[in-house]
């Protein structure tokens, strides 16, 4: 499972890469300023998050449990979810994916909770 974290935070972490690559140069004067900031809160909460896969990755080997398992797998659950929707949001301007955002938001609690647990 550590390699798959390991994979899935490379990939997320480029993809990162790639779309705040994407809104900086390529969305720059086609939205608004305040849906280009609402892009960038995905890019910077999603590459936030690829580095904490990577972190589960590195500790998973070295803790016993599944909270880190557990942590890992909502990590990516909160990018898809917070960023995704943020993404989508900012784009297509539909405002109804923005109740989609505090689910991500919750995974990524999930998350960060399951980590200070596998510390104990």
């Amino acid at each position: 499972m550590d390699k798959t974290f390991m994979f899935a935070g490379a990939v997320l972490g480029g993809l990162g890469v790639a779309i705040g690559a994407f809104g900086a140069h390529g969305l720059r004067g086609r939205l608004s300023p305040e849906m280009l900031a609402v892009f960038e809160t995905g890019v910077r909460y999603h590459m936030y998050h690829a580095l904490a896969i990577l972190a589960a990755a590195a500790l998973l080997p070295r803790i016993d449990g599944r909270a880190v398992l557990i942590a890992g797998w909502s990590f990516m659950a909160g990018i898809v979810l917070f960023s995704g929707s943020l993404y989508a949001l900012a784009l297509s301007g539909v405002t109804t994916l923005g109740a989609i955002t505090p689910i991500g938001g919750v995974a990524f609690l999930v998350g960060w909770i399951s980590l200070a647990v596998a510390a104990f």
